[in-house]
Formats: C-alpha cells, structure tokens, sequence
C-alpha cells in the first residue's frame, strides 16, 4: 500500500470517528501516531514532541484564554443586564425597541467574547423573557437572540480568527481588521430588517408602554455611563490597540482581561465564586482548544508526510475548477461540517487540508478567512443541527418549540448569505481597513 493511500485511508477513519462521537483532541492525536508510525517508523514521535512544543510556544495562542476569560468575568459581573435595560430605555419609544436592544447587546457583547453558546444562552435568559411578556411574536424574538448571539464569531476580537491566524499563518490584526467592517454591516442589516418587519407588523414588536419607559433622565444617563460606556471604552481600547499597532492581540487581550476585572470591581461583582467560575470556565475552554490544536498540528504533519495532502491536491486540480467554484466548493462543505462539528474542530483538522491549495488558485488567505467566518456563522442557523437554536431551546420557555426557533432564523441566514455574497463581489469590504492600516 502507497503512503498516499495510507494519509487517504487515515482522513476517512478520522472523520468517521468524529461522527460516531470519538474525542477529537485523542482522536487526531492517536492516528496520527498510529499511521505515521505505519509509514514512517519511529520518526513518528519525534515529530509527536516537535509539533507539541511549536504549539506549547505558539505566542498568537495566549490571547485566547485572556479573551475568553474577559467575556466570562463580563458576563458574570451583570454588566450586560444594565446594559440590556439602558438601551432598552433609550429605545422605548420605537417599535421592536426590545430586539433593536438585545440587537446591540448582542452586538457588544460578541465584541467581549467569541463564544456563541454563552451569548446566545445568556441573552435567552435576559431578553427572550422580556420581549414574551410584551407580547412580541415568539419567531420574531428567537430570530434575533438566535442570530444575534453568532455575531460573536465574526466581530473582532474573534477567538476564531486567532485560531485560523495561527492555522493559516496570517496576521491576525490584519484579520481583525478586514472582518470589522463585514461584521458591521452584517448587524446592521438585522437592525434594517427588524425595523423594516416592526413597522410593517405593528404586532410583532411593539413599542414599550410610555409607563414602563419613563425614566428620569439623570438616572438613565447614569445607566448609560455605568454599562454602556464603560464596556464600550474597554472594547475600542483594546481594539484599537491591535489595529493601530499599539499592542499585539495578546498584549490586548491582557489589557481586556484587567479591564474586566476593574469593570467587575466598579460593579460590586468581583466575588471569589465569579472569579472561581471565570477561571475555571475560561480554562476549560482554553485547553479544549488548545489540546484540538496539537492533535490536529500532528495529525496534518503526519498526514503531509504520508503525502495525503499531496494526493487531495492532485484530485482536486485534475477537476479544472476556476478559482471562483473551487471557492464555493470549499464553503459549501465547511458550511456542512459546520452542522455535526464546532468550530474549532473545523478550523483546526479541515482547514490546514483546504489551505495549501490556496496559492494554486490565487485566492488571498485573509480573504478565505473573512469569508469562512461569515460561512461558519450561517452553519450555527441552518437546520437540522443549527447549534444556536439549541442553545437558545435549553432555556427557552417549555412552550417554545425547536421548529419555531428555526422559523425565526431563516431571515437572518439569508440576511448572512448576502453578505457573504456583498464580501465577495465587493473585496475591498475586507481590504479597505488592511490596506489602511498596514500598507
């Protein structure tokens, strides 16, 4: 048997194991040592440490967990509830102003964390309620806190464009700079369409009672100036200094996790337990990520030795596809990985078999990056799996069924698709910003 069959044989093991429940992290680890010791002998785990250490020292890694640990201590401060109230009130007298309100929550806190289950799970619990009891269309408000609550994997600082800036080699505040202007107009295309359905619906979304928005002003400016503008400060901050080279994205993420704590402490909240429960969750998911990483770094050296890479290269150049198929192809089947695999999975086992063909089909990595971003977004709306909408079903009302969720994304995947199709018949979306800053 070739090596190059022996790399097909062990990506097919690979992905059936996956399916049928295998840890992934082992998964990719063990057959790699399995089949590179096939093919290759004991070279097998010198390559085992040497892959492991790069990992270990990989710097762009470190601002994972400090990214991750700034939205749980965030989270768990209630700063996102004033948040959430504040401009509820500001926009009470509009029609929807409860989605236009979990809209920009959402949209800030995705700002705060790349975590789609914690976002979507906790603006269920916060406004989910709040929009049932004024007798908002139930599809109209799982719809948004649906959609909204993925806007986290696009809108910088992304956990997951630093995950693929690691993966692909591209820099990842040229990265956050070229997904800061498609993940804007991706929100602001929920607002249109929410303003557009309000007030052509009345009843989906009315306007808060004038009892239950009068406030005095001085009490809604101090709202205003303890949860919107502090939060707000921290995320410009911290973004600003990776985009204007002030600071690395780890150095920034540093800066957030502190400015977290100080925001925790401005609020009476930096207690032990949610000090305890930051840590510990932001660990937990760091290492989950991490550990994906090395299985997947050995999985891909052992599966490039075996000379798989080369062998998928060689099928898919031999089919003649035009770089602009060859593209879609590729994000149509990420967009169905997206349905049995997070993420991450997908970032670090798929991408690096999809990256080496890149520069045959002159297409930018920053680009692909950008574009499978918006793509992974649309595969956490798109039944049957739809992971947002089961987040959002644990702790939804009894009452609220699985297929009412899903009928209340379908606007927000098509509102996705568009923009992705915007991105790629309008580049300069993403290069404007780049091109800007860094040229």
């Amino acid at each position: 048997m070739s090596q190059e069959v022996l790399g097909v044989i062990m990506l097919i093991v690979m992905v059936l194991a996956i399916l049928l429940g295998f840890p992934t992290a082992f998964t990719l680890m063990g057959l790699g040592v399995i089949f590179g010791f096939i093919g290759a002998g004991p070279l097998v785990f010198e390559l085992l440490v040497q892959r492991t250490y790069g990992v270990m020292t990989n710097d762009v890694l470190l601002a994972i967990p400090l990214f991750i640990f700034m939205g749980y201590i965030i989270e768990r401060a209630g700063i996102l509830d004033d948040l959430f109230r504040s401009i509820q009130l500001v926009m009470g007298p509009i029609r929807g102003s409860l989605a236009i309100a979990t809209l920009l929550t959402c949209t800030i806190f995705a700002t705060a964390t790349g975590i789609v289950g914690a976002a979507v799970t906790l603006m269920g619990l916060l406004a989910l309620p709040a929009m049932l009891r004024a007798n908002y269309e139930v599809k109209f408000s799982t719809g948004i806190v649906a959609a909204g609550g993925t806007l986290g994997i696009l809108i910088p600082p992304s956990v997951l464009l630093i995950l693929y800036g690691a993966t692909a080699g591209v820099s990842v505040p040229k990265l956050y700079a070229g997904a800061f202007i498609p993940g804007l107009l991706l929100s602001l295309s929920y607002l249109i369409y929410l303003l557009v359905r309000v007030y052509t619906n009345p009843n989906l979304g009315p306007a808060l009672p004038k009892e239950e928005r009068t406030v005095p002003l001085p009490k809604l400016l101090r709202m205003l100036a303890t949860s919107f503008l502090p939060i707000t400060v921290l995320i410009l901050s911290v973004l600003g200094a990776i985009l204007f080279g002030v600071a690395t994205p780890t150095e920034a993420a540093a800066v957030g996790a502190i400015g977290g704590l100080v925001l925790a402490a401005f609020h009476r909240q930096l207690t032990f337990q949610n000090l305890k429960e930051s840590v510990y969750l932001s660990m937990r998911s760091s290492a989950m990520v991490c550990w994906l990483f090395i299985g997947s770094s050995i999985f891909a050296a052992v599966f490039a030795l075996l000379g798989g890479s080369s062998a998928i290269e060689q099928f898919v150049t031999g089919l003649g596809l035009p770089p602009t198929l060859f593209l879609i192809v590729v994000l149509i089947i990420i967009f169905l990985l997206g349905w049995p695999l997070e993420w991450t999975e997908i970032i670090v086992i798929f991408m690096p078999i999809f990256l080496p063909l890149l520069d045959r089909f002159d297409i930018d990595p920053l680009m692909f990056g950008i574009l499978n971003a918006l793509n992974l977004q649309t595969s956490f709306l798109s039944p049957p799996v739809a992971m947002s909408a089961f987040y959002l079903k644990g702790v939804a009302p009894k009452h609220i069924t699985i297929n009412q969720i899903f009928a209340g994304m379908y606007p927000y995947m098509a509102l996705q698709l568009a923009v992705m199709l915007l991105v790629m018949i309008f580049p300069n979306l993403v290069y404007f910003l780049p091109n800007l800053l860094f040229e």
